[in-house]
């Protein structure tokens, strides 16, 4: 175990060391209350708003270049910030020098009360950074869609969208990323991070951030009631709103293994050896949602609107896939996917590994399979076989960034017309995430047709008596649920089956548009 050091990073020009804070002192307070970068606002304090968004830095796998990311600096703790680069809006520009983003703002008067805008520059920037460095320019949805994370309550989003065309207009004027590259070098030789300071609570906590596999491993195991923590954007909640205390925290996102995606051969159904019948996706536990999502959706294009519909960009790129398994909510929106794909999750203690379907992971609300001393290594998604339909659906009171009410991924093995495995998953229907057994059967063996979609819908009522609450009704979540199994049918049948863009609302505004 190292010695404990403070935590540093790069902000505002230089390395900055910090000690004596609570370890659960967010990126936002410490802006606000002890950098006196008073820029980065505070709305929500969950993750939700983005006014509070900030730009953080790390170097790539090649340690040549800055990866920069947008983020919630409410949810993200200071210790996470270690060996990276921190950049909020006092970096981009001032009155007498305004950069391409502020100055689209300010001609397109993106912003009214000024409270979140901050916030939706940052964001801005980051897009604006991401497409210079291709070469490309956004479409109007592709913009808002990066911006789902940023809410706004006065402007209206037109102008903020006019703004977002508009920087691409100007000479094209980049952030100077050379002195995060020196800067995060320099960092990268620092030992792990090994943090002590007296919690908000007054008694001492340490944070841990080792970085390689056996070291998490072995610390994990001689400090099994220490909080595992990805990136946040849960736990971050607890401390926030419930003011819950961690205790003794263990920090994932440095290790490096957990943090790989790999293509590797498909395991045999009892975990062992290639099938030969194709590959499957292993990703690490701490793979970011946004980079997690990418891949599968490479693989299974008709998850991407999911994707989209995952929390917001900001969530995304600070949390986990590991992290979100491991959490098991039962309104989650990464289970369904994985469980309806067939995937697998690596648990390890120590040396030792053990693999589970992932639907066998969850036992009941809240409570999984992990034994003390035990994480989740990685997950592995095996590539759907040829004859494989799927498709993925989620209902929320909002279309971005929203807790689905029900979330149903929905996939069918066809052989000649009939069907030969059906994997039905659906959350928000039940205290965890699990398949519909009953009506995974009643479509089993049988031509896919109207009435195995009738008889699979009619079956949900014995696999599912959900629950009423603040996000739906009982009775709302079982008719909705067996209107997906009819919209499924309806887009995977043999005969006209039904575009997928005829049930999105962004087409039907694209078609009335086009029509006018």
């Amino acid at each position: 175990m190292t010695s404990p050091r403070p935590i540093r990073f790069f902000h505002q020009g230089q390395l900055q060391s910090v000690s004596g804070l609570p370890p659960t002192t967010t990126v936002l307070q410490y802006l606000r209350e002890h950098a006196r970068c008073a820029g980065t606002k505070e709305g929500c304090a969950e993750g939700d708003c983005g006014a509070c968004t900030v730009l953080v830095g790390e170097l790539d796998a090649e340690g040549q270049a800055v990866e920069l990311r947008n983020v919630n600096a409410c949810i993200q703790f200071l210790p996470m910030l270690d060996g990276k680069a921190l950049l909020t809006v006092e970096d981009l520009g001032h009155s007498a020098d305004l950069n391409p983003v502020q100055q689209a703002l300010v001609d397109c008067h993106g912003s009214q009360c000024g409270f979140c805008t901050p916030g939706f520059a940052m964001t801005m920037q980051a897009i604006y950074e991401r497409h210079q460095a291709c070469g490309t320019r956004p479409e109007r949805q592709a913009l808002a869609d990066d911006l789902a994370g940023n809410l706004c309550r006065c402007t209206g989003y037109r102008p903020i969208l006019d703004a977002g065309e508009r920087m691409f207009d100007a000479p094209v004027r980049i952030l100077d990323r050379a002195p995060l590259v020196e800067a995060l070098r320099v960092l990268a030789e620092d030992p792990p991070l090994h943090y002590e300071a007296p919690s908000r609570a007054g008694s001492t906590q340490r944070v841990f951030a080792p970085r390689t596999i056996d070291e998490f491993a072995a610390l994990r195991e001689s400090m099994p009631q220490a909080r595992l923590v990805a990136g946040a954007t849960d736990v971050g909640l607890w401390v926030n709103k419930q003011q819950r205390e961690l205790g003794d925290v263990i920090l994932t996102g440095r290790v490096e293994e957990l943090r790989r995606i790999d293509i590797i051969a498909t395991r045999d159904a009892d975990g062992g050896g290639s099938n030969g019948n194709g590959t499957t996706l292993r990703i690490g536990a701490s793979v970011t949602l946004e980079d997690a999502w990418s891949a599968l959706t490479a693989r299974v294009p008709a998850l991407r609107e999911l994707w989209l519909r995952f929390a917001s960009p900001p969530v995304r790129h600070a949390g986990t896939l590991g992290g979100n398994i491991a959490n098991g909510s039962p309104i989650g929106d990464g289970a369904p996917a994985l469980i309806a794909l067939g995937a697998r999750i690596v648990l390890r203690r120590g040396a030792s590994q053990r693999t589970l379907p992932l639907e066998a992971f969850y036992l009941d609300y809240m409570k999984n399979a992990l034994e003390p001393g035990e994480f989740v290594e990685a997950l592995e998604v095996p590539t759907p076989p040829p004859g494989t339909r799927l498709r993925g659906y989620k209902l929320a009171k909002r279309y971005d960034s929203d807790i689905s009410a029900v979330c149903a991924v929905l996939s069918l093995r066809l052989e000649d017309g009939v069907v030969r495995d059906a994997r039905f998953a659906f959350g928000g229907m039940a205290a965890i995430v699990k398949r519909a057994a009953k009506a995974e059967a009643a479509v089993t063996g049988r031509a896919w047709d109207e009435a195995a979609s009738i008889a699979a819908a009619a079956a949900l009522k014995e696999d599912f008596k959900p629950m009423t609450d603040l996000r739906a009704s009982a009775s709302y979540r079982e008719r909705t649920a067996a209107n997906l199994i009819r919209r499924f049918w309806l887009e995977t049948r043999a005969n006209a089956p039904l575009p997928a863009g005829s049930t999105s609302i962004w087409q039907a505004v694209n078609l009335q548009r086009s029509v006018a």
